[in-house]
């Protein structure tokens, strides 16, 4: 078996294919890795899940912001204008049970082995790995009960901007779903600041990278993350692997053979 990770889709279908043709990826001996936001911008957000669903038993998803709004959308739970091909995938024959597959998805995966986590935006370095699986369960376990729709139409907002072990409720489920798929860059405490989506250079003081906060070796698995195209994937370090590389504005869609740790890139 061989398992491979890629970046945002954001509706990409055909370098999606075109990377998984050149692999020779297999579904009944290999895995494939989503890091989140499979819908949105792109051209074929309804033909990307079209492709994705028959798979479903290969794949290990973690929902990306883009995600979680399109099931907003899906569920009613907001009254926004949806992207024109957003649009088509909801009026969909088969959008009903293309969206209860993904409200099924987790928002960090931890692979048996413990060798890799993956989560959409990056892990907080204030959360532990177990500590980060513990809440992303939290948020899975609402998405799959009666009170979905009430978190999905709360979820939107910026506070609390900062952990807290006693936050409770729909402020405590919003803010795990903000570091989770949403977070950028912090401060030294985790500190979010959500309005940021530029490059390493422009980043205000005293915020960094998230990644930069955690120590090399303080986590032992490698973590994978998508979310923030401005990086280009590039992050300086071998245990956090950028996948984001901005299919979906013109630049290149990226697969990572977990196995190699070789990446392969497709032009979009």
């Amino acid at each position: 078996m061989t398992r491979y990770a890629v970046g945002d889709l954001q509706g990409c279908l055909t370098p999606l294919k075109t990377l998984l043709e050149r692999v020779n990826f297999d579904p009944a001996a290999d895995q494939l890795w989503l890091v989140g936001d499979l819908v949105a911008r792109g051209p074929d957000s309804l033909d990307t899940l079209r492709f994705l669903y028959p798979l479903r038993h290969s794949l290990r998803i973690t929902l990306g912001n883009h995600d979680l709004h399109t099931l907003s959308l899906a569920r009613s739970a907001v009254d926004h204008s949806p992207h024109p091909t957003v649009e088509a995938l909801l009026k969909a024959p088969d959008c009903g049970e293309l969206m209860d597959w993904l409200q099924q998805q987790a928002l960090v995966h931890r692979d048996p082995a413990g060798d890799f986590i993956m989560s959409h935006a990056g892990i907080p370095p204030i959360w532990t790995s177990a500590q980060a699986v513990a809440l992303s369960g939290e948020v899975q376990a609402v998405l799959q009960s009666p009170q979905a729709n009430a978190f999905l139409s709360s979820m939107y907002g910026n506070q609390p901007d900062l952990w807290r072990d006693d936050l409770h409720g729909l402020e405590r489920l919003r803010c795990i779903t903000n570091y989770l798929t949403r977070m950028r860059i912090c401060d030294a405490d985790g500190r979010l600041n959500l309005k940021y989506k530029g490059e390493l250079e422009g980043i205000p003081a005293p915020h960094r990278p998230w990644f930069e906060w955690q120590k090399p070796g303080e986590r032992s698995e490698t973590l994978i993350f998508g979310h923030w195209a401005a990086l280009n994937g590039n992050t300086g370090r071998d245990d956090i692997i950028g996948l984001d590389t901005g299919c979906v504005w013109g630049n290149c869609m990226t697969l990572f053979n977990l196995e190699t740790l070789e990446r392969l890139r497709c032009d979009c």
